[in-house]
């Protein structure tokens, strides 16, 4: 059974468990994820089962004594036994003959139970010896082409929940594209919130709309798209969360769109919520695309920018350097992609960094100008205490040295931590680093180019030289791919035909620098409109706080921090 969450995947498991104990004993194997998974569903689901249900509670002992033969894992009974394990136990799966067979969150197993291969089959094969066994899997859907459940489905009848259209009469499943809603938009402390306001459904047949209480309340039944399967003993089913009584469609909208934007809450939604099988969207954007989404600049910096960032990526025998705008809900701009040649342990090098990155102004249409606010430059290759020298000479310009930090579960930005620098073997002082979550940075960007109106999280680009084909190829010169045989399926692999990243790396290097730096995009919105002779709406006055009593270690903290 293929389901959405809040459709009743557990409740199936322990119905099926108590009518075995009551009506047609035999041993059961209830397999979960981990054995932690294991413990706590037979502490909050088993446990009240059998204690709130009388026929139950006669024919499983009271868990009063250690040989009750009623522990958290085992649950014994006339004519059988209850074991529940997590699915790496190997021992457990292979060791004893089993009737029942029982598998939750299919696809949140381990692909292997220790070096014995595949848990499922281990388990299933415990099953031999019994001519009317049975066996049931239940999972939420994870990613296409490598989910356990999904691949189960098909080997089944295929059955999908099918409710019948008020008008036309036939029966359809209830799926996200066939749900039209409206809504509308609110900025609350620099979010966005949102309010759904109607919400349809459109049936794929006739093209008459129904609400969410009709289309509960009418008949539905289960449609197998592979009936042959009847004779091989499998059926299968797959359940979304659209039909669910516990869930709400306007619930489940606003999760949708507080998801947009952002690759890992999207597929909690289709997972958990539409019942659909999540699918890598990194080739939705080409070279092409973003080409054509280049604009005219009217001046050096478009309305709309507040603060400018940059990153260097770090080369032997060059620097090459990206220039980025922000403004309000993750909206961006290219300023300047460029190159300074040169070795990165030379002045002359950060001399013309100095001039075109740090130190240089951009300008807007009508004259007021900004400088970049923060800059990270990556140490990495083969000039490390070089880089950290020069960073430290600029730090009154918030020019950082950075190391990124590849990894799913690196945060994308952390505080920095000082670091020595190192020369002749001797260290001669130190630097502020910051370590950048790389990965996170590159999904970020990967899911920000997929938006297609300007607005929030959307990103401009000039139509320049410097933004040509061979920019938008290093951009784009990576994606993220699944590896089954790694311990971190998800990793960022090189596209063929692209190996040069440093457009993503400066890309990154930029992005991370903002996430970085404290600042209140209010305050600076109101005062460039302040510069440019603009009316700016009176803000409510802050009560100031009662100063904190002096703690004799802050005063030694704040020398430690006041150099960056």
């Amino acid at each position: 059974m293929v389901a959405a969450s809040q459709v009743g995947k557990s409740e199936l498991e322990l119905n099926i468990i108590g009518y075995i104990i009551d009506e047609d004993p035999g041993s059961i194997l209830f397999v979960h994820p981990t054995t932690i998974d294991a413990k706590e569903f037979s502490k909050l689901r088993i446990a009240p089962e059998i204690r709130d249900c009388p026929t139950l509670r006669k024919k499983v002992a009271a868990p009063k004594s250690r040989d009750s033969g009623n522990t958290v894992l085992q649950k014994t009974y006339p004519g059988g036994i209850l074991t529940m394990c997590g699915s790496t136990e190997a021992h457990a799966l292979a060791s004893k003959p089993i009737r029942y067979v029982l598998g939750d969150e299919r696809d949140r197993w381990a692909t292997s139970a220790g070096n014995e291969g595949d848990p499922w089959e281990l388990a299933m094969a415990r099953q031999t010896t019994f001519y009317n066994a049975k066996a049931v899997e239940v999972s939420t859907p994870t990613i296409k082409n490598v989910s356990a459940i999904a691949n189960s489905y098909a080997e089944g009848t295929m059955e999908r929940w099918k409710s019948k259209c008020p008008h036309c009469g036939e029966y359809h499943e209830i799926q996200w594209k066939d749900i039209r809603y409206e809504y509308e938009t609110k900025e609350v402390n620099q979010k966005k919130t949102y309010k759904v306001t109607q919400i349809l459904y459109v049936c794929p047949g006739c093209a008459a709309v129904s609400d969410e209480i009709t289309m509960k309340r009418q008949p539905a039944r289960w449609e197998a798209d592979n009936p042959d399967a009847y004779a091989h003993g499998v059926r299968s089913f797959w359940l979304n969360a659209f039909v669910s009584q516990w869930a709400r469609w306007e619930t489940i909208i606003l999760k949708y769109l507080n998801a947009i934007g952002n690759s890992k809450k999207l597929q909690v939604v289709y997972n958990t919520c539409f019942g659909e099988l999540w699918e890598d969207r990194g080739d939705l954007e080409d070279e092409d695309s973003l080409m054509e989404r280049r604009e005219e600049y009217p001046a050096e910096l478009p309305d709309g920018v507040l603060v400018l960032t940059a990153g260097v990526d770090t080369q032997d025998n060059r620097m090459e350097y990206e220039i980025v705008g922000h403004g309000h809900f993750g909206e961006t701009w290219g300023i300047e992609k460029g190159v300074v040649m040169g070795r990165p342990d030379e002045d002359s090098t950060w001399d013309k960094l100095d001039e075109v990155v740090f130190n240089r102004y951009f300008q807007f249409a009508d004259g007021v100008k900004l400088r970049t606010s923060m800059s990270f430059v990556d140490e990495g290759g083969h000039f490390t205490q070089e880089v950290r020298q020069r960073c430290r000479a600029r730090i009154g310009r918030k020019v950082f040295c950075i190391k990124g930090m590849p990894g799913p579960d690196r945060p994308y930005t952390a505080p920095p931590k000082q670091m020595k620098i190192v020369v002749n073997q001797k260290v001669v002082s130190s630097c502020w680093q910051y370590q950048i979550g790389v990965d996170a940075g590159k999904l970020l960007i990967m899911d920000n180019l997929s938006v297609k109106t300007k607005g929030s999280k959307y990103c401009h680009f000039p139509r320049r030289d410097d933004y040509g084909s061979g920019y938008f190829a290093g951009l784009l010169s990576e994606r993220l791919e699944y590896d089954a045989g790694k311990k971190q399926p998800w990793i960022w692999k090189k596209i063929p035909g692209h190996e040069r990243n440093e457009a993503l790396d400066c890309r990154n290097y930029a992005l991370a620098a903002f996430k970085a730096m404290p600042k209140n995009l209010d305050a600076i919105d109101r005062q460039l409109k302040t510069m440019r002779g603009q009316r700016v709406a009176e803000t409510a006055p802050v009560i100031p706080r009662p100063r904190p009593r002096k703690n004799p270690t802050g005063s030694a903290l704040r020398k430690h921090y006041d150099e960056w």
